[in-house]
């Protein structure tokens, strides 16, 4: 029997299938984990989704498992060192923002908030359950997400437009964009 899945998803591939089957869509309230997110959909702008999934690894491995408290410690040679390796997309300002949105993460905290509050603020703490039947209906960008990235632009974040706070937000699960005749659209919504 065959599952049906988002057509995004390449038969065959299968880091793309775990991917869209065990985290796309699902709501994630960790820090670290909603940092690793950020600093991936910033790096994909202007490049496919494929390019970033198969250096994910090499993500986590340079930029310290994306823990935010490590990140905010890189500094100028550690940026050149980064920009030499081809385990991640060397662009200097991808790359540096990554380590501004660190300390943006930071200063959250030290304002008494988080990186987790603000993203899930943006859909009043619930994710926001669409009911999409082809992918042509989804949009690039939406009021809420257009609302977030001038939110977090605001708050020092960089790489952060409205179209990549929108694949924050499917990615993250804030917003439950499988289509309906995925089989995750039903076991995401009933969660």
């Amino acid at each position: 029997m065959s599952i049906s899945r988002c057509a995004w998803v390449p038969d065959g591939d299968t880091l793309y299938v775990s991917y869209h089957d065990d985290e796309w869509g699902v709501p994630e309230r960790d820090e670290r984990r909603l940092f690793e997110l950020l600093t991936l959909e910033g790096a994909q702008a202007g490049l496919s989704w494929a390019t970033i999934l198969r250096k994910r690894e090499g993500y986590r491995r340079l930029f310290a498992g994306f823990d935010p408290e490590a990140v905010a410690r890189f500094e100028a040679e550690d940026v050149e060192r980064l920009l030499a390796d081809p385990a991640i997309v060397r662009n200097r300002a991808k790359v540096e923002s990554t380590i501004d949105n660190a300390r943006a993460t930071l200063a959250l905290r030290e304002r008494g908030t988080s990186l987790p509050e603000v993203l899930w603020q943006a859909v009043d703490g619930e994710p926001r359950v669409n009911a999409w039947t082809t992918l042509a209906e989804l949009p690039a960008d939406t009021a809420e997400s257009r609302a977030l990235s001038r939110e977090l632009k605001r708050l020092g974040f960089r790489f952060v437009g409205p179209t990549t706070c929108y694949a924050l937000m499917q990615a993250a699960g804030l917003v439950q964009d499988h289509v309906t005749s995925c089989f995750r659209y039903t076991e995401l919504s009933r969660a």
